[in-house]
């Protein structure tokens, strides 16, 4: 393939980059999109597709479509200490069109938002193609180096979108600075499978020591088991039996099929960071999604900031990319307007976690439920401010820019 061109080039091809291409392609523009790999079958991602997500699919007339791909619909959540549920978040009060979670797998989504962009003549995905660094002319961001199956490629664009997650390549590059928070823990996936007719719920289930939060994803229970911080080593070290034996203790319904954890190599860990960029841009480069904000998973709400990131730069850039004018100032309008949502969702994380998370790992006693825990649980309507939380989020956006003609 010869050197190409286009009115913006994004690299990464997981929400935010999707999402962005999607919207700039729709409004009309030349857009190029990378993905490192061939295709987005990962097992193990962000999941979660919440309301304020949902709320965006039909403000553009998709939502009929994407919710026709198979899903569950999560309406409340619980937290789950011994054999007492309390509810926790209510999402069936919120002023959105769509009241639940939507749990999908993410290269559903993602497969979705190509084959929608497909539908527009600007858009272009190369998969397989990992961008290897920028191209800079007099200060300035003016493309992308890449390696395609065939050969290596470069793009040139007016603006390059770095959304190629928490490792970003294209950030390191930049030499942006990075504010590190940390976080108590890291989380290990697995998956099990659900009997048909179950009746248990998507929870957070505490423990003496310990955290499993199972998610129903249909024909399996997707698992996250929360360790200390650099505990998956120990934890490997004490053997399989005793890590089935945590899990049963946990969630006794799964004692049947804790087998199915053959060995730890079906076991995954996600290491946990919390950071931001002080700033996210520079002449010609934007950072959006992770690779500007990486978040604990905590909510789940990662993969739905990344989206308003997308939305947010569509409806701010695409006039600018139209008329050929793009400058830092306007791409500094992105992050003025996504940095405070960024911040507050990552001080609630933070707070959950040094609060709650951290408390539990580190103490091998019983653990009892707060006094918090147990007044959500006995007044409904404080179940619907977490619900606003994390289903929608501090400043949820709204698509503005209306598809080309």
């Amino acid at each position: 393939m010869s050197d190409l061109t286009a009115t913006a080039c994004i690299v990464g091809g997981g929400p935010a980059g999707m999402m962005a291409g999607f919207l700039l392609a729709r409004a009309g523009l030349d857009v190029t999109v990378l993905e490192k790999h061939r295709d987005f079958l990962r097992d193990f991602r962000g999941d979660t597709i919440h309301p304020s997500t949902l709320t965006l699919m039909d403000e553009l007339g998709l939502s009929d479509a994407f919710l026709r791909l198979p899903h569950r619909k999560v309406e409340t959540l619980a937290g789950v200490v011994g054999e007492r549920a309390f509810r926790v978040a209510d999402f069936r009060h919120l002023p959105a069109p769509h009241r639940f979670i939507a749990m999908m797998p993410q290269w559903d989504f993602l497969d979705f938002l190509a084959r929608e962009g497909r539908k527009y003549p600007g858009f272009r995905l190369l998969m397989e193609t990992p961008a290897t660094g920028l191209v800079e002319s007099e200060g300035r961001v003016t493309g992308v180096t890449a390696q395609r199956p065939d050969g290596p490629l470069t793009i040139s664009a007016d603006l390059v979108v770095a959304a190629d997650g928490r490792g970003s390549l294209m950030r390191e590059r930049s030499g942006f600075v990075r504010e590190t928070f940390g976080a108590p823990m890291d989380v290990l996936w697995f998956r099990l499978s659900r009997r048909p007719g179950e009746s248990e719920a998507t929870a957070g289930r505490f423990g003496p020591g310990h955290i499993l939060v199972t998610i129903d994803r249909g024909e399996h229970w997707q698992c996250a088991f929360v360790v200390p911080k650099g505990g998956d080593a120990r934890l490997r070290d004490r053997g399989l039996p005793a890590f089935r034996e945590t899990v049963t203790a946990l969630a006794p319904f799964l004692a049947d099929r804790v087998d199915e954890i053959a060995d730890f190599d079906d076991v995954k860990l996600l290491t946990v960071t919390v950071d931001r960029l002080t700033r996210w841009h520079r002449p010609g480069l934007l950072c959006i999604g992770d690779a500007a904000h990486a978040m604990s998973p905590v909510g789940g709400v990662g993969i739905n900031l990344a989206v308003q990131d997308a939305v947010a730069a569509a409806n701010l850039l695409t006039a600018p990319l139209r008329a050929g004018t793009l400058t830092e100032d306007d791409l500094a309008r992105v992050q003025a307007r996504r940095l405070p949502p960024a911040k507050a969702t990552q001080w609630m994380q933070r707070l959950v976690q040094d609060r709650v998370i951290a408390g539990v790992l580190a103490d091998d006693r019983p653990f009892a439920p707060p006094l918090a825990l147990r007044m959500i649980d006995a007044l409904p309507w404080l179940q619907r401010i977490p619900a606003r939380i994390v289903g929608l989020g501090f400043r949820p956006e709204h698509v503005q820019i209306q598809a080309a003609p």
